[in-house]
């Protein structure tokens, strides 16, 4: 682990202009450098690089970070990577915490071990793509698919040519043990002279894999006849995993910026086709299905991901675990939906013979993660008996609890009440849920205020109306507000990620928690950006400052927050102070 305190030297060293001007042409624009945001496609600059507060903030699509975020979000660094990186330009090493000499030596070997898969893959790729050029007969392949050269060069196609060794033409020692680790020769038998060793891929069209980064981490590869299995995958190495990785993300990056949303498809083609046809956000699972580790991923790129299915028998039962992996990711400020196709169609055939313009009416009439959620748990059900009810409530309780506290848990739950003609209050106590659910609203249609499932028999604390959060949750909170505070808090740099009017609004909360917020403003303004022991320090004299030690004091305080969660949190407290202010008015009716 890469020390927070050696991070925050390296930011204060660090140019952020140099870092964002090697990738984006800036201008000067008062005290600050202004360009076209490299986030999403915009025609009128609206990103902003400041070097007082060493931020960039696009007023376009609401990017926002510092130098490392920059590299983590534009060049697809992982955070370790990035910090390396601006340490390398700085001209300072990297401290690793805890690491005695034999932990470093085995990371430095687990990094020297990487780069030279890495390097062996990219040279098989090279290989492939010129064996591809020299076979006639895997270009007429890609031709009566309806792929063209520049889909066929920009996804890096190939061809793995018959024969059981071709690959001993591409490196000098066929029998080194790498070219088994990175998963390009097979080897079987005893060690002695009868074991065999040979080429893992044979007459397929080969689908480089990349990271986010670019690096060719493993391969996909398509028989070209009626042969089996039709697709065959780069087994587990070092580098590649196939329950984290997408195929297609690398390629993807600048279309899901300019669509704002992924299309996660099942195959290789779908994603090649769909992006030589104007869709070029489409990625693809690796013959798995999506875990919740691919939904991560995809949410560090955009907040919306369409899954888009055959409408056959599998299609729905990949839509299922698809589901099942997108449900603890779904805030209420991202947007899950499920595409299903006819059941003649892919991707790939759909677009060629109907358009891309079609396609997208398609995905425009996707169904919602919250209808999918009910159509799946009441598949095959009667709902007119009480069995058939008593079944949905059954099948969607898990499912339910999976979703991440918020407004769109919140309606589920009235929504799943009102399918099984049971009362909110009832099914909340059959769940276990808190008990005063009968102050929530009595019409499911209407909404449902905040329930959060007890452990054990222990009810859930409740305070101005809301729960603190389940136990785990990353933030934990007793109070709307006091999440926001603590995020703010613990990353201060988020607070410039927010318009000036909601700064305002805050401020003028009633309590401590207004004036906590208009004193982070006059901090951040007078010295910027500070880490929470730098704030704690500063707030020592206030009147309100015991409540907020308190309320630091008393959770985990985490490297750093995101703004997801922020805008998150401020939609909840956003929503609860409506509810008070409708509470009181009807009060006085």
């Amino acid at each position: 682990m890469i020390p927070q305190g050696f991070v925050q030297d390296l930011l204060a060293r660090i140019d952020i202009a140099d870092v964002v001007g090697r990738h984006v042409e800036l201008k000067k624009a008062g005290i600050n450098l202004k360009g076209l945001c490299p986030f999403h496609g915009e025609k009128t600059p609206s990103f902003i690089v400041s070097p007082s507060r060493q931020t960039y903030h696009c007023f376009g699509c609401g990017a926002h970070g510092d130098a490392i975020g920059f590299l983590v979000e534009h060049a697809g660094l992982s955070f370790p990577d990035a910090v390396r990186e601006l340490a390398q330009q700085a001209g300072i090493a990297v401290p690793e915490d805890d690491a005695g000499p034999a932990e470093r030596a085995r990371q430095q070997a687990e990094r020297a071990q990487r780069a030279s898969l890495a390097e062996l893959l990219e040279k098989a790729t090279a290989h492939y793509r010129a064996q591809l050029k020299a076979s006639p007969r895997a270009i007429d392949y890609l031709k009566g698919r309806g792929l063209d050269g520049r889909s066929a060069a920009r996804f890096a196609l190939g061809y793995a040519p018959p024969g059981w060794h071709a690959l001993a033409s591409c490196f000098a020692r066929y029998d080194d043990p790498a070219l088994v680790e990175a998963g390009l020769v097979i080897v079987q038998g005893e060690d002695g002279p009868d074991r065999k060793r040979y080429d893992r891929f044979r007459d397929r069209i080969m689908f480089p894999i990349r990271s986010v980064k670019g690096e060719v981490i493993g391969f996909g590869g398509r028989v070209l006849g009626d042969g089996e299995p039709k697709y065959l995958n780069s087994p587990e190495t070092p580098l590649f995993s196939k329950g984290r990785e997408l195929y297609g993300l690398y390629e993807a990056r600048q279309g899901l910026r300019a669509r704002g949303y992924a299309l996660v498809v099942e195959g290789y083609m779908d994603v090649v086709a769909l992006a030589q046809a104007g869709l070029p956000n489409a990625v693809a699972t690796l013959g798995t299905a999506c875990t919740a580790e691919h939904v991560a991923k995809l949410f560090r790129h955009t907040d919306d991901v369409v899954f888009a299915f055959d409408g056959d028998a599998a299609g729905r039962r990949a839509a299922s675990r698809a589901l099942e992996a997108a449900l603890p990711h779904a805030t209420d400020l991202r947007r899950v939906r499920f595409l299903f196709l006819p059941p003649e169609h892919d991707p790939d055939s759909y677009v060629r013979a109907h358009g891309p313009d079609e396609f997208e009416q398609l995905v425009a009439g996707a169904v919602p993660l919250s209808r999918q959620l009910v159509e799946h748990a009441g598949e095959g059900l009667d709902l007119a008996t009480a069995e058939g009810r008593a079944a949905l409530l059954a099948r969607a309780r898990p499912l339910w609890e999976s979703l991440p506290d918020g407004a769109l848990r919140e309606q589920l739950l009235a929504e799943l009440a009102e399918r099984a003609r049971s009362a909110l209050p009832d099914l909340a106590a059959r769940w276990g849920l808190r008990s005063d659910v009968e102050a929530m609203a009595p019409a499911p249609h209407h909404g449902a205020r905040r329930v959060s499932p007890a452990h054990g028999a222990r009810r859930a604390p409740v305070e101005h109306g809301m729960l603190a959060p389940r136990r785990g949750a990353r933030l934990a909170a007793a109070r709307p507000w006091d999440q926001v505070a603590r995020i703010v808090l613990q990353d201060a740099e988020l607070w410039w990620g927010l318009p000036g009017e909601r700064h305002h609004r805050m401020s003028q909360l009633p309590g401590w928690h207004g004036a906590l917020f208009a004193w982070i403003e006059r901090q951040l303004t007078e010295h910027g950006p500070l880490p929470w022991p730098g704030l704690r320090a500063l707030l020592a004299d206030e009147p309100w400052a015991e409540a907020v030690r308190t309320l630091m004091d008393g959770t985990e305080i985490l490297p750093s927050a995101s703004a997801d969660e922020l805008q998150a949190a401020l939609a909840q407290a956003e929503s609860a102070e409506r509810r008070r202010e409708s509470d009181a008015l009807l009060g006085r009716i």
